[in-house]
């Protein structure tokens, strides 16, 4: 059973040893390994280099729309404030007028 546990190569999850120094180094799949053309080889790194930067892309987009949506509430709520003293000011402009015939009357 020992036997066996030692000649498995280990896996991301549980790995053969724990000490990094110990373990196997990665190697890449034989596809990999192929020869390529620089067009090819080109052509990788720039779909790995996208791979890479997709996170930060995810998150800038995530940011701009977390911008967008937080403009958008504070629109809201300027609008709403603003309602609320026209109204205001309306009252005050009614209440003004009152008076004002009221003055006139006497």
């Amino acid at each position: 059973m020992n036997a066996r546990k030692l000649r498995t190569p280990g896996t991301i999850d549980r790995p053969l040893h724990h000490d990094p120094m110990n373990q196997a180094p990665m190697t890449p799949f034989r596809t990999e390994q192929t020869a390529r053309t620089p067009d090819a080889m080109a052509s990788h790194q720039n779909r790995t280099q996208e791979m890479q930067l997709m996170p930060e892309a995810l998150a800038r987009a995530h940011m701009q729309q977390r911008l967008y949506e937080a403009e958008h509430e504070r629109r809201a709520t300027r609008l709403i404030a603003a309602r609320r003293l026209q109204r205001r000011a309306e009252r005050a402009s009614l209440r003004a007028r009152r008076a004002l015939a009221l003055a006139v009357m006497q």
